[in-house]
């Protein structure tokens, strides 16, 4: 089956492209345990194949722009991909960082409230709005799923707002890295990535550049945390962190 290839043009341009149905069979996916398809099984799941398209998206690429028409459903099989909205004055507020298994797309007022940006080289599968939106009505335990999927953003959304408007400098970097820790499933002692830039988590955290350098760096020289290289951190102790993201 012919797959999607980066076509070398300039980092903003759209990069994915449709390969037919998923080169993946949906029951055969390794993040399928953890995303909006688990709750498909059997006839359902082929159903979901069936109009599910495999897309590649090069690191520094668009998949679709704040505005734009809500046409398609996403999820992130792997890779890391970054949501985004643009400020009048032309600042960036980076609103969140999505891993494999997790679901982007949804739209109220059918066009997309936020940009995403590929951080890695990424794949997703894409669905069809309207061809999705078929499927919950006939599949109310996929209907279920988003709906959980959906509560934990508004979750996620209000703890960004108390992280933006409440935390310390201090107690944001912890926050951000004991998130990434929960996520990636580490109890400690496993690396985890951490492959957005510096640049990134600053306009994620609403700091610059050099504080987040700076208190990476404190909580590295104190022993919370290893950094083999600038992209991977260990948790040395976990409680630590913990308490540093709760308290500063």
């Amino acid at each position: 089956m012919p797959r999607a290839v980066d076509t070398g043009e300039p980092s903003r341009e759209r990069s994915p492209s449709r390969i037919g149905t998923c080169g993946v069979l949906c029951e055969e996916c390794r993040v399928r345990p953890i995303s909006v398809c688990r709750s498909l099984a059997g006839p359902a799941l082929d159903e979901l194949d069936a109009i599910t398209q495999r897309v590649r998206l090069a690191a520094g690429r668009i998949l679709f722009d704040e505005g734009e028409p809500a046409d398609n459903l996403f999820t992130l099989t792997e890779g890391v991909v970054k949501l985004f909205k643009m400020l009048p004055d032309g600042r960036r507020q980076i609103t969140g960082f999505l891993v494999p298994g997790d679901f982007l797309g949804l739209a109220y007022f059918r066009s997309y409230a936020y940009s995403a940006e590929a951080v890695t080289d990424a794949h997703l599968c894409r669905f069809p709005r309207e061809r999705f939106m078929a499927l919950l009505e006939r599949h109310p335990a996929l209907e279920k799923e988003l709906l959980s999927r959906a509560s934990s953003e508004l979750a996620a959304a209000q703890e960004q707002m108390l992280l933006l408007g409440r935390k310390s400098a201090r107690e944001r970097v912890a926050s951000f890295l004991a998130s990434l820790a929960r996520r990636h499933g580490s109890t400690g002692g496993s690396l985890i990535a951490l492959p957005m830039s510096r640049y990134d988590i600053a306009d994620y955290l609403g700091l610059t550049v050099e504080t987040v350098s700076r208190e990476i760096q404190a909580a590295k020289a104190s022993g919370v945390i290893e950094m083999p290289d600038r992209h991977h951190f260990r948790v040395v102790d976990r409680q630590r962190l913990e308490a540093a993201a709760a308290s500063g």
